[in-house]
């Protein structure tokens, strides 16, 4: 609460069973309206910055920044979900790619299992290979 508020005040404010929720400052729907309250009984600056206060002194709650709104949409378990989905995807047609490559590099065994570092390396030198042959 507010240092400036007076304790029967601050009873005032608290609910009660005899005192319905929509008088209290919070059970208002309107932001603007429960920060002008607020900013009344609290006393704190006007809502319209005097002049040469810059819009930090501004009472309006801050609009969220494009990285903290994708922070909260990456939060929820919806788009948790959704990214593990496509990330599965994504690996499974990493790995067919390169089940492909390996089909079509030469080597002894024909079945012998490659890494993927082994199939890129096999790959480079396999193409230079070809290089060389067709300049030859």
């Amino acid at each position: 609460m507010c240092k400036d508020l007076s304790q029967s005040e601050v009873r005032n404010m608290m609910l009660s069973p005899d005192q319905p929720e929509s008088d209290l400052p919070w059970g208002q729907v309107d932001r603007e309206t429960l920060l002008d309250t607020l900013n009344v009984q609290c006393g704190s600056m006007p809502a319209e910055p005097e002049e040469g206060e810059g819009k930090a002194r501004s009472v309006h709650l801050p609009a969220l920044s494009r990285e903290e709104k994708r922070r909260r949409r990456r939060a929820t378990a919806k788009y948790r979900s959704a990214h593990a989905t496509r990330e599965r995807v994504r690996v499974v047609a990493f790995n067919l790619a390169f089940a492909e490559l390996r089909k079509l590099l030469p080597t002894l065994p024909p079945d012998k299992k490659l890494s993927k570092i082994e199939i890129l390396r096999l790959a480079i030198c396999y193409i230079s290979y070809l290089n060389h042959v067709l300049d030859v």
